[in-house]
């Protein structure tokens, strides 16, 4: 996944889905709950009710190990949790586990999609830090979309870290556009639709949309 200057394209038409996907609920899906333990891919598939119709789903979740990047402490609390990442669907390589200085500049901090049981947290774990802090919680059936001619609905949550210089493109067209930060935030973008910046200040983090 690629941080832009607006992380995500719009696309309003991808709205509608979206809403009908969370108010639809369950009809069917399969998985492989050993997939975690086993240090597995695992392929989700499905279907929901989408304006009435029934629409397949269809999208992966990879395990901790695929991640060999992250720091021991960090994959031991991932792997404990039974976390799973979830793959968008534009996905061409690992995907939706991310670095950067999200505390304070020159930190090297950890942010990643955990899903558990249907449900995909946002984490992020301070430098070495076993205690994540989880900003955003959705149903996965919440985060799908259509993207192709075939019909059939993807994932659409991604994260990506984005630097100062990219936090302050993604609002030079707002009035009042919020001060240049020094340090890094956690861009949390619903892939053609639109993108919060999480950003630590003053002990604490605050939410930014940018206008699409």
């Amino acid at each position: 996944m690629r941080v832009k200057t607006s992380i995500r394209r719009v696309n309003w038409q991808m709205i509608a889905v979206l809403f009908a996907v969370f108010a639809a609920g369950y009809v069917r899906a399969q998985t492989n709950p050993e997939s975690a333990a086993n240090g597995t891919e695992s392929v989700v598939t499905g279907s929901i009710r989408v304006n009435g119709q029934v629409q397949p789903y269809s999208f992966r979740r990879l395990p901790v190990s695929s991640f060999p990047q992250l720091p021991p402490n960090v994959s031991a609390v991932l792997i404990q949790r039974g976390c799973m990442i979830p793959q968008t669907w534009q996905a061409h390589r690992p995907e939706n586990v991310i670095h950067g200085s999200f505390s304070r500049s020159g930190a090297v901090d950890w942010a990643v999609l955990c899903s558990i049981n249907g449900e995909t947290s946002l984490l992020v774990f301070f430098a070495q830090s076993q205690n994540p802090q989880q900003l955003a919680e959705w149903p996965e059936q919440s985060r799908l979309q259509r993207h192709d001619p075939s019909g059939v609905l993807g994932f659409n949550w991604g994260i990506d870290a984005a630097t100062p210089e990219q936090f302050h493109d993604a609002f030079t067209a707002q009035d009042n556009p919020p001060p240049t930060p020094d340090h890094d935030a956690v861009a949390d973008s619903v892939i053609d639709q639109k993108t919060i910046y999480h950003l630590y200040q003053q002990g604490k983090w605050k939410q930014y949309e940018a206008d699409e």
